[in-house]
């Protein structure tokens, strides 16, 4: 199974030379999320190797222009290329209208299974699946905008040492897995003698936002944080009265939040060279950063 974030765009605000707006598709196992197309988000895709059936979900944050305006095409291309499979959409209900504009921006023979599932309030659960649990929480932005948090359920590692010592082995192993028990030779034999927990792998997705309890909440123990870094410390002012994080600022949530991995993207046009984002976080954060580019793909980090 693979789990990797690949990036489509990184700009923030408008598209660059060098960077398209924003868009991220996770994979994760037989799950497809498509985090906040923007501009030239289905051509992104095609550059990236991926298809529109690839998207089993969409994850919208909030109904500014470089988060949303690759909807269209992305909607038009799941009708054409009649993806049989539902595809749940998640975005703030206050940009409901915003959402059925792009929807049907054009004429097109829709045939797209796109199930509306606004999210209301401060968020709460929104998913569930064999994927885990997705979540929504409430950031802190000048119009309603929305982080996203998935968590695969803990599982259960299983102890080669312990198995053999027990005498567990072949078909009875995987009886023991199912069951959480098994006979051997009279004996009963538990899941929790032979195995120990194994903590189910955690994204959290963080974009337009200041800092905020909700964006320390979502990012808490997170395997890998994706989160804007739109601004430099120097531009905390900007950012601050924009409803922005800095590189810095960022970092400092990933670091107290217990982060593995920090993804840094949605840099301002006024640093054409995104290195000096994860060069500022480094000093916050000493976890691996990773400074997204436009169609890398990034690799969820080992399970601990």
């Amino acid at each position: 199974m693979t789990r990797e974030l690949i990036v489509l765009g990184t700009s923030s605000q408008v598209p660059t030379r060098h960077r398209a707006h924003n868009g991220y598709l996770l994979r994760w196992d037989d799950e497809g999320i498509l985090f906040d197309p923007g501009e030239g988000a289905q051509r992104q895709l095609l550059l990236a190797g991926a298809a529109a059936s690839d998207i089993t979900r969409i994850c919208v944050t909030h109904f500014h222009g470089d988060h949303c305006l690759g909807l269209p095409g992305i909607v038009q291309r799941l009708s054409l290329d009649r993806v049989p499979h539902e595809v749940p959409v998640h975005f703030p209900a206050s940009g409901t209208l915003f959402w059925r504009r792009l929807r049907h921006a054009s004429w097109f023979h829709d045939q797209a299974k796109l199930v509306e599932q606004p999210v209301i309030g401060d968020g709460g659960v929104v998913a569930t699946g064999r994927f885990g649990t997705l979540s929504a929480r409430r950031l802190n932005h000048s119009v309603e905008s929305y982080g996203y948090r998935l968590v695969e359920p803990d599982g259960r590692r299983m102890l080669p040492e312990r198995l053999a010592a027990l005498g567990v082995r072949g078909p009875d192993v995987g009886v023991l897995l199912r069951e959480g028990a098994v006979e051997v030779d009279g004996r009963r034999v538990t899941l929790d003698q032979a195995s120990e927990p194994k903590p189910g792998q955690v994204m959290a997705f963080v974009m337009d936002t200041g800092r905020c309890q909700a964006a320390l909440d979502l990012a808490a123990g997170a395997d890998l944080l994706v989160i804007e870094s739109t601004f430099l410390e120097s531009e905390a002012e900007l950012a601050a009265e924009a409803g922005h994080l800095t590189a810095a600022q960022a970092a400092r949530i990933a670091a107290e939040a217990g982060v593995r991995t920090l993804v840094l993207t949605h840099f301002s046009q006024r640093h054409p060279d995104a290195d000096v984002f994860g060069q500022e976080a480094a000093e916050h954060f000493d976890g691996e950063i990773v400074v997204a580019r436009e169609l890398s793909r990034i690799t969820l980090p080992a399970r601990r």
